[in-house]
């Protein structure tokens, strides 16, 4: 082996040997690039769900101003409580007849419909009969519909006053339906 051909070798070797360190120091350095990438994802998510925690116990503006909006809500159980449904019944019952009882009216008659197919799947369905003033009739359907549980009137029929014999009562009847929840 002559002289040149050892120079020759060594430059390819050499020429190798810095190939070789240069894609092992690329991989390195995707290894390094990839691993701070896993880092900063995980810490986006952590930041993400601290500021879903914050806002969800009300720590932060957006979660008072959540807060803030649900206050004017009504308090309680959306459904109808009761240990059986014939108790959850007789509070429907006794929750209408206080709306009425409230803006001004009498109950007439009262009808709690427990046998019907939606009785089933928890529904209870109440017909009423009831006489207002006139006036008080819009206050009496907000008050129904408005508070805790939820109550959902069905169905409305309006008598208009007799001349003299109820001053300015109407009679009404009304059907209105909740659904029971039965607590353990």
């Amino acid at each position: 082996m002559n002289k040149a051909q050892f120079v020759n070798r060594a430059f390819l070797l050499s020429t190798a040997a810095v190939a070789g360190y240069m894609a092992l120091m690329m991989v390195a350095i995707l290894f390094t690039w990839n691993a701070f990438a896993g880092i900063s994802e995980q810490r986006a998510s952590i930041a993400a769900a601290e500021a879903t925690l914050a806002q969800l116990t009300g720590r932060s503006p957006s979660g008072q101003q959540a807060r803030d909006a649900l206050a004017g809500a009504p308090a309680g159980s959306p459904f109808l409580e009761g240990q059986t449904l014939n108790v959850a019944g007789a509070a429907l019952l006794q929750r209408v007849a206080s709306i009425v009882n409230g803006v001004g009216g009498n109950v007439l008659s009262s009808q709690v419909d427990l046998e019907s197919d939606r009785a089933k799947d928890g529904w209870i369905s109440l017909l009423v009969s009831c006489d207002v003033e006139q006036p008080a009739l819009q206050k009496l359907l907000y008050e129904v519909e408005a508070g805790m549980p939820f109550l959902f009137i069905q169905q409305l029929v309006v008598q208009a006053p007799m001349p003299g014999l109820n001053g300015n009562r109407m009679r009404v009847l009304l059907s209105v339906s909740g659904q029971w929840w039965k607590t353990k």
